[in-house]
């Protein structure tokens, strides 16, 4: 399955820039909540494992916090991988509008 890297740099506390990590994965739920099922999170003192589907897809993940770093790797249902720039861009702008 292929994979999907993002990394993003940021100047906050660890436990501010999980504090907007949560805030963000809340409304990412709202947003697409009716396109996204079986969703999953785990937090963890570094970060986030997380699970979900989408039109049918399934994909799994994690989101490092590092001091200095925010990384995101997740597998990438193989339908999906002719999107994987725009997602990948996506998901970077929205991090880092995040985590400024």
């Amino acid at each position: 399955m292929p994979s999907l890297a993002v990394s993003v740099p940021h100047s906050l506390e660890h436990d501010e820039v999980i504090e907007r990590l949560k805030h963000f994965a809340e409304i990412v739920k709202e947003s697409y909540g009716e396109r996204v099922s079986g969703l999953t999170e785990s937090w963890r003192d570094d970060g986030l494992d997380f699970a979900f589907s989408a039109l049918g897809f399934s994909t799994t993940g994690q989101v490092t916090v590092d001091s200095n770093i925010v990384r995101v790797d997740s597998t990438l249902p193989a339908a999906a991988l002719f999107f994987k720039g725009r997602i990948e861009r996506g998901l970077q702008e929205r991090l880092e509008r995040l985590l400024r």
